[in-house]
C-alpha cells in the first residue's frame, strides 16, 4: 500500500519543479515509509511513497516499463497479477520485477484503458505514456483506493491519495465549497461527488481519465458499474454452493504478502466469516485483533473471543477507554475532510494493535452493501411493500400528516419511534431512503443554517444527488437500488474513508475479500428471498456459513461498531460541545446560528434530548477547519 501524487500540465508541457512533487509526497509519508522517488519529465511528475508488501526489495517507484515508454506510480494490490503476468509473457511481454506493479504497465502497452477489465484488486495509480504522451489515472470498481485532483491556477492538474498532498502544492485554492458543508451535514462525510474545497475532485470509483498535453483536461469515464437488472433462478442450494467458492477465491486470493498477515475480528458475521475462510486456508496459525469499549452494552469481545478460540488463531485485544476522546484532534486530521462516523475511532485503535505485528490485515468490510445487511435494507423492503399497496394520492397527505403530528421520540422504544417511518411513507421509495441514510434530516438542517449561508446553497439538498442515483440505478425493485446506492455512495465515502485513512494513519494495508467484484456482481443478481428472508438480512450468506460459525454470531442482532460519544459529550466534551455555538473556529464561519446550537448542546448535556450524532458532526467539523487551518 502506497502513496501517489504527481503533477501533469494540459497544455503546454511545461517543465515541473520536482520540489513541489517532494512536499506532496512527504505529505503522505505515513501511507509509504518504506521509501519514496520523483520522476519527472517535461510537462509531468510522478511521486511515489512505498510500503513494501510483495517483491520487498526488488519493485521501487516512479516504476519503468520494461522497454522504457511508460512510467507508473501505484497504490493497492493486484491479486491476480501472476496470472496476468503469464498471459503476457506468453503474448511476448518482458518483465524486470516480481511485483505487480510492473503487471500494470505491461497491460497497458497491451491492451490501453482495457487493461482494467482484467486487474481484480484495489488500486489507484497514475500512469504515463512516453510514446503517446498521455497521462492515464484510474481507480478501481468499488473505490477502496482514493485519488483527488485539482486544477491549479497556473494550467495544471495535480493528484494525490489524500486531500493533504494537493495541500502541500502552494496554488491549491483554499476555500471551502458551502455545497460540502449540506453535503457533510446530511451524511456525516463529504461523498465522492464533492470535495471540501472548490475546485478540488476525487476521481469517482470504477472511473478512469485520459489526459494529454494538447487537449483540455477530460471528465471522468466509467469502465465499471454493478447491475442489479438481473436474477439467478438456480436453486438455493446451488447458489449456496456458488457463493462459498467465490468467497474462499476472494479471501485466498487476498492472503498473498511477503509480510506478516493478520485479520481484524469484531466477533459478527462478516469478520468472523472471514476469518473462519483464513484459517481454512492457512498452514499457520491466523493472527486476529479486536477492539472493545469500557461500557458493556458496546462491548463485543467476548464474541470476537470465541470465534479465535474456536478456529485457534493468535488473538490478542485492547480496550477502547473513557479517555479516548483525547484524540479527536488526531482523528480530525486523519482524514482532511471532516468525517464524523463516530466508528473511526475504535477502527484506527484497532489499525493500531494490528499493526503491532502485521503489516497486512484482511477486514469484513462490504457484505452489508453487497447482501443487504443493514436494518436499513428491511425497513426499505417492507416501506416499498406498502407503497406498491397504497396510492400516493393516499399514502402523501395520511402519513405526511403523522409524520408531522408525531414526536420525535428518541428515547422512546424502538415500536413508539414513528415518525421518520411516517416521513418515510410519504415520499417516494427513493427520498424515503435518502432520509432513512441521513445523519441529520434536513428540515433539522436548514433550521441550523443561518440566513446568509442558506442564501448561498439556493436550492440545493444533498439528498438530491442519491435520489438521481437511485432513480437512474440499473435495478428492478425498490430495495437494488438502495442496495446500488449503498455500493456507490455510502461504501465510497463512509466505509472504504474510515478503513483506508486509519489503516494508512499506521502504515497498514487492509484488504476487504467481501468487496471482490465477482463477489458484488454474484450478489447484485440473487433473488430478494435469498438477501432478506424471516426477519434476517444475509439471509444466504449467514446460511452459507451455519457450517462455520454458530448461531450466536450469526444470528445475533447487529450491533455496529461504536463509539459512547452521547456520554463523552455529556461528560468530558461537555465544554466542547458549548464551545461549538461560540467561540470555537466553527462558531466564525457565520454558517450556523449559535444561538440555536447553543440550545441543542446544553439540552444535550442537560439530558433532555439526545443530539449527540449532531453535535459529534458539528465538533468534527470545527476540528477539520482546524486541520485545514482554515476560519
Amino acid at each position: 500500500m502506497c502513496g501517489i501524487a504527481g503533477i501533469f500540465h494540459c497544455g503546454t508541457p511545461k517543465p515541473v519543479d520536482p520540489a513541489r512533487v517532494n512536499a506532496m509526497t512527504d505529505a503522505l509519508v505515513h501511507r509509504g515509509p518504506d521509501g519514496g522517488g520523483i520522476w519527472t519529465a517535461p510537462g509531468v511528475a510522478l511521486g511515489h511513497r512505498r510500503l513494501s508488501i510483495i517483491d520487498l526489495a526488488g519493485s521501487p517507484q516512479p516504476m519503468a516499463s520494461f522497454d522504457g515508454r511508460a512510467m507508473l506510480v501505484f497504490n493497492g494490490e493486484i491479486y491476480n497479477f501472476r496470472e496476468l503476468r503469464r498471459e503476457l509473457e506468453n503474448a511476448g511481454a518482458r518483465f524486470r520485477t516480481d511485483g505487480d506493479s510492473e503487471t500494470i504497465l505491461a497491460a497497458w502497452q497491451k491492451w490501453g484503458p482495457d487493461c482494467l477489465s482484467r486487474l481484480h484488486g484495489m488500486f489507484a495509480f497514475a500512469l504515463y505514456d512516453l510514446t503517446q504522451r498521455t497521462l492515464f489515472l484510474a481507480r478501481d470498481r468499488l473505490g477502496v483506493k482514493p485519488l483527488f485532483t485539482a486544477m491549479l491556477s497556473d494550467g495544471s492538474l495535480a493528484f494525490a491519495s489524500e486531500l493533504k498532498g494537493l495541500l502541500a502544492h502552494p496554488l491549491l485554492r483554499r476555500e471551502i465549497d458551502p455545497l460540502a458543508i449540506e453535503d457533510y451535514l446530511a451524511w456525516g462525510y463529504v461523498p465522492d461527488h464533492r470535495s471540501m474545497l472548490k475546485g478540488v475532485e476525487k476521481l469517482p470509483a470504477g472511473h478512469y481519465r485520459l489526459l494529454r498535453h494538447d487537449q483540455p483536461a477530460s471528465a471522468p469515464v466509467r469502465w465499471w458499474d454493478v447491475s442489479f437488472t438481473e436474477r439467478r433462478r438456480e436453486s438455493a442450494a446451488d447458489l449456496e454452493a456458488e457463493l462459498l467458492f467465490h468467497l474462499r477465491e476472494a479471501v485466498t486470493s487476498r492472503m498473498v504478502a511477503d509480510v506478516p498477515l493478520g485479520a481484524f475480528l469484531s466477533g459478527g458475521v462478516d469478520s468472523s466469516s472471514v476469518v473462519a475462510l483464513m484459517a481454512e486456508s492457512s498452514r499457520e496459525r491466523v493472527g486476529t485483533c479486536s477492539i472493545g469499549f469500557d461500557e458493556a452494552a458496546l462491548d463485543e469481545t467476548r464474541y470476537a473471543r470465541d470465534v479465535a478460540t474456536r478456529f485457534g488463531t493468535d488473538h490478542r485485544e485492547r480496550k477502547v477507554g473513557n479517555d479516548d476522546f483525547s484524540q479527536i484532534s488526531n482523528l480530525a486530521a486523519m482524514f482532511d475532510e471532516p468525517f464524523a462516523d463516530a466508528s473511526a475511532l475504535p477502527t484506527w485503535r484497532v489499525c493500531q494493535l494490528v499493526r503491532e505485528t502485521v503489516t497486512v490485515a484482511l477486514s469484513g468490510d462490504g457484505a452489508d452493501e453487497a447482501f443487504a445487511g443493514y436494518r436499513r435494507h428491511r425497513f426499505h423492503a417492507a416501506e416499498e411493500r406498502a407503497r406498491s399497496l397504497l396510492p400516493s394520492s393516499i399514502r402523501q397527505p395520511v402519513f405526511g400528516a403523522l409524520g408531522r403530528i408525531w414526536p420525535k421520540a428518541d428515547w422512546a422504544p424502538q415500536v413508539l419511534r414513528a415518525k421518520t417511518t411516517f416521513q418515510s411513507l410519504a415520499a417516494s421509495g427513493e427520498e424515503g431512503y435518502a432520509r432513512a441514510l441521513a445523519v441529520t434530516a434536513p428540515e433539522l438542517r436548514a433550521a441550523l443554517y443561518s440566513p446568509d449561508f442558506r442564501r448561498q446553497l439556493g436550492d440545493y439538498r444533498a439528498e438530491r444527488p442519491l435520489i438521481d442515483m437511485m432513480r437512474n440505478a440499473p435495478a428492478r425493485s425498490g430495495l437494488d437500488r438502495a442496495q446500488y446506492a449503498d455500493l456507490k455512495f455510502w461504501l465510497p465515502g463512509d466505509i472504504l474513508t474510515k478503513v483506508d485513512r486509519t489503516s494508512m494513519a499506521v502504515s497498514l494495508e487492509a484488504r476487504e475479500p467481501l468487496l471482490d467484484h465477482r463477489l458484488i456482481e454474484f450478489a447484485s443478481a440473487l433473488p430478494e428471498r435469498l438477501r432478506i428472508r424471516d426477519g434476517q438480512g444475509k439471509w444466504l450468506l449467514k446460511h452459507a456459513m451455519e457450517r462455520y460459525l454458530p448461531r450466536e454470531v450469526l444470528y445475533r442482532p447487529k450491533q455496529g461498531f461504536v463509539t459512547p460519544i452521547a456520554a463523552w459529550l455529556r461528560g468530558p466534551l461537555a465544554s466542547e460541545a458549548r464551545g461549538i455555538a461560540h467561540g470555537a473556529t466553527l462558531s466564525r464561519t457565520g454558517w450556523f446560528d449559535g444561538d440555536k446550537v447553543a440550545a441543542m448542546a446544553e439540552a444535550h448535556i442537560a439530558g433532555r434530548s439526545d443530539h449527540s450524532r449532531l453535535l459529534w458532526q458539528l465538533l468534527m467539523l470545527d476540528r477539520s477547519l482546524t486541520a485545514l487551518k482554515i476560519g
